[in-house]
């Protein structure tokens, strides 16, 4: 992070503009850029990357703090068309201090023609946004998807898995004139306890979303963070989430994704941590069941801990199933559509001057196409799933970042 300089950068155009200008010159230009705002954080920030092609072969050691800055993206199942994303930080915007910029040094050789395009781009209210190059996903009605949810209840009840969480994709029109930075604006807005993300990049297309789940993070203080999140009802008005009373389907769903968290402790023979949970939190109008856990790095001899477990985690039960490689068999051969960056994982790694490494699972997302939007949803299956009751929860689960689209 050292590596990184500040400078200033047009401090004469209003944030907004200077934010937008900053978005469009990695748009044409044919660069991968992203848009990011923590839960709870009152300032969105920018990593903006030279290098064309961002993508990499496996996990990098995104947790390490060897790591370069920047901001990971990847799929749910690395293929060839879905490539694991890192784009490292050349440009760092960071909006709580809107004056200045930090560069990288590749991206320091190269300020004077950097400044110069920005000059240069034109006053546009559309972005270039890129697209992805593979055809819309299949969508399910809602017979075809309670059938893949009492396909996945067979299984279950066969032995073949224990748990497997369906999905399905949606398409929606696009409103006239949507904008994407308006609809990001948006969902920090509407979500202000979710990680709220607009990833551009060539060939992998754009992506918006707001997702309450962390998948793993390295904290300020060197503390190794996970939870499980699972099991789902929506918030009712006048609602507290602590009087929530949960069916035994979610209170079993919730206790495999935490029980596969403590395996894969054990797996790393660690039994230093701490767990907390469940307890029932609420994520815009659902609750969700959430155990946290958590591991004092200062006092374990690991430092490849966090990247260990990012690679055993990835999937996860909450997005995958239990056991992990029956039950995405199990979707491979059953869901019918490509999930693609859905159910992946995303987020800031190393941020600049605290080393702060925060990823999320990649849930509550559209992805943008020229003229609609492909929305995702997906529900959790045990021995007592009921097809209709899936259903409606995918509808629930649609609404959140629907909400942009404003239908």
């Amino acid at each position: 992070m050292s590596s990184l300089q500040r400078i200033s950068w047009k401090p004469d155009l209003p944030v907004k503009d200077r934010l937008r200008r900053l978005v469009a010159l990695a748009l044409t230009s044919g660069r991968p850029v992203a848009l990011w705002r923590l839960p709870n954080a009152m300032h969105p920030r920018l990593c903006l990357s030279l290098k064309v092609d961002a993508a990499f072969v496996g996990l990098p050691p995104a947790l390490e703090p060897t790591a370069p800055a920047g901001f990971a993206f990847f799929p749910f199942r690395d293929t060839d068309h879905n490539p694991p994303l890192f784009l490292p930080a050349d440009l760092f915007f960071d909006l709580a201090t809107p004056e200045e910029i930090q560069v990288s040094p590749a991206a320091a050789a190269r300020l004077p023609e950097l400044r110069q395009r920005f000059a240069a781009l034109p006053e546009t209210e559309v972005l270039p946004w890129h697209m992805s190059r593979q055809p819309a996903p299949t969508t399910a009605s809602r017979e075809e998807y309670e059938e893949l949810v009492a396909s996945g209840v067979a299984a279950i009840e066969a032995g073949s898995v224990y748990k497997v969480v369906s999905s399905r994709a949606v398409r929606r029109p696009l409103p006239a004139g949507f904008d994407a930075l308006v609809a990001f604006e948006e969902l920090q807005e509407r979500y202000p306890n979710a990680f709220v993300s607009l990833v551009s990049a060539p060939g992998v297309g754009t992506w918006l979303g707001a997702t309450p789940e962390v998948l793993a993070e390295i904290t300020e203080d060197h503390v190794f963070r996970t939870m499980a999140l699972a099991g789902t009802q929506p918030l009712m008005p006048g609602m507290k989430p602590a009087t929530a009373r949960w069916a035994h389907k979610d209170l079993e769903e919730h206790a495999m994704v935490a029980r596969y968290i403590v395996n894969c402790f054990k797996q790393l023979r660690l039994r230093e941590y701490d767990e907390r949970g469940p307890r029932t939190v609420a994520a815009g109008q659902l609750l969700h069941l959430r155990t946290d856990f958590a591991v004092h790095l200062d006092q374990v001899p690991f430092p490849t801990l966090g990247t260990d477990m990012l690679r055993l985690l990835h999937p996860t039960p909450a997005v995958g199933g239990v056991p992990k490689q029956p039950a995405l068999d199990f979707l491979r051969r059953h869901e019918g559509y490509d999930r693609a960056y859905y159910a992946g994982f995303l987020g800031p790694v190393n941020l600049p001057e605290t080393g702060v490494s925060r990823l999320f699972v990649n849930l509550r997302c559209l992805q943008l196409h020229p003229s609609e939007a492909i929305l995702y949803a997906g529900t959790g299956l045990t021995i007592d799933s009921e097809p209709a009751r899936e259903w409606q929860e995918t509808e629930l689960k649609l609404r959140t970042v629907a909400a942009i689209l404003h239908e």
